[in-house]
């Protein structure tokens, strides 16, 4: 089997890639391990940054999106009992998308079965070899059937994970991790919506978001220890935090039954080296970003948008300059989603072990981003469109990568 683009992992990174190089003309072929219905019904959540919403609908992918998720105008900010809006339309005249992961990966996988694109689902990659040679491959198995693919440049949007980062030189890798002492307890709850933009609330319970998935099921977030089990969250204790930490006098959280509950650590991650011969590193695969700042998916789509402009370059012209190119472009875009993640976490989390001048400058930080336009809009440019933002360098060519 043989295709110009080997991709591995259907996920934001892998499809968009898919779909962007079919826009071009360029063949792929994506390698999934998991079956469809598993990738289009793991529910995620999903925020996506301006720069996301105009890339889906500039390249035929935005019409279920722009049907059924939700445009913010900005997020609120609460604590000290006290709550204020951060008005991204006003400050910066953007917006985000309130849009599931899940329901966008559904959208590119419509897009890639019309377009007659071969996804193989279920496919177990079993090795990466010749990485550093003109034809590398991709080993994996199918129903137990051993196959090879053989293509010009190998994709790894796998994940964390995958088998793609393992297989570059050990002794070339540059990982960077960074793991806070944080717990998010998510819930997707069958209510009614509770506010129309996202609330990020600090008390010293801990932290609370507020968010949507639908009109009829909302995702609710809470600060717990890394370390607890789900055992130790019954659903009348999970409700009980939530008013506690987010009710104000004449607004109350909306319950529901909870239907889904899980626990994630937060951590930092970042593999700065992204490639190596032909294989190219995307996504989760190259880095994670704790949720506060919700860089994960756009992130994602950052890559796949400078890794298709970099092969599109190189299929029209020979070069590969773009390609070369394509870590240092995508590193200071990651690095700069850490910074405004990690700030996120820090402002926005109870650390009782923080020292008392440290409580205050969060204090500071928090009155400073709420209540000032300089703050308010620092939060607005990093939320709403860093992580898909090309460069100067490449603008030109985006419009040879848009429908």
């Amino acid at each position: 089997m043989e295709t110009k683009v080997g991709i591995i992992g259907a996920g934001p990174a892998g499809l968009l890639l898919s779909h962007l190089l079919h826009l071009n003309g360029i063949d792929s072929i994506l390698l999934e391990k998991k079956s469809r219905e598993e990738v289009e019904e793991t529910v995620r959540a999903g925020v996506l940054e301006q720069g996301a919403i105009n890339l889906l609908n500039e390249t035929g992918l935005g019409s279920r999106m722009m049907k059924y998720g939700h445009l913010h105008h900005g997020i609120e900010i609460q604590y000290n009992n006290q709550r204020f809006l951060l008005n991204f339309e006003e400050l910066i005249g953007k917006k985000i998308m309130v849009y599931p992961q899940h329901e966008v990966l559904k959208d590119l996988i419509a897009a890639r079965m019309k377009a007659n694109g071969k996804i193989i689902f279920q496919a177990n990659v079993t090795s990466l070899k010749d990485i550093d040679s003109s034809k590398p491959k991709i080993e994996f198995e199918v129903d137990g059937e051993k196959q090879e693919l053989i293509c010009d440049f190998i994709a790894g949007c796998d994940g964390y994970h995958g088998p793609s980062r393992k297989a570059l030189p050990k002794e070339l890798l540059r990982e960077i991790e960074h793991v806070y002492p944080f717990g998010w307890l998510g819930i997707l709850a069958e209510a009614p919506i509770s506010n129309e933009v996202l609330i990020y609330t600090y008390h010293e319970r801990g932290f609370a978001l507020i968010s949507t998935r639908s009109p009829e099921i909302q995702r609710y977030y809470l600060q717990v220890n890394p370390n607890d089990q789900l055992s130790q969250w019954p659903d009348e204790r999970i409700w009980s935090e939530l008013h506690a930490r987010v009710d104000l006098n004449g607004w109350t959280v909306q319950e529901g039954p909870i239907i889904q509950k899980d626990i994630v650590k937060m951590r930092s991650f970042v593999c700065e080296t992204m490639q190596y011969g032909r294989l190219f590193l995307a996504g989760d695969a190259a880095h994670i970003v704790p949720p506060t700042g919700a860089k994960g998916m756009n992130l994602a789509m950052g890559d796949a948008q400078v890794l298709a402009i970099g092969l599109q370059h190189y299929y029209t012209t020979g070069n590969e300059q773009i390609l070369n190119k394509y870590e240092k472009i995508r590193l200071e875009s990651i690095w700069r989603a850490q910074r405004f993640s990690r700030l996120m976490t820090d402002l926005l989390h109870h650390n009782n072990k923080k020292t008392s001048f440290e409580q205050k400058i969060q204090f500071a930080e928090l009155n400073y981003v709420t209540t000032t336009v300089t703050g308010a809009t620092t939060i607005a440019e990093n939320y709403t469109d860093i992580s898909v933002n090309l460069p100067a360098e490449l603008q030109k060519n985006l419009t040879a990568i848009k429908s």
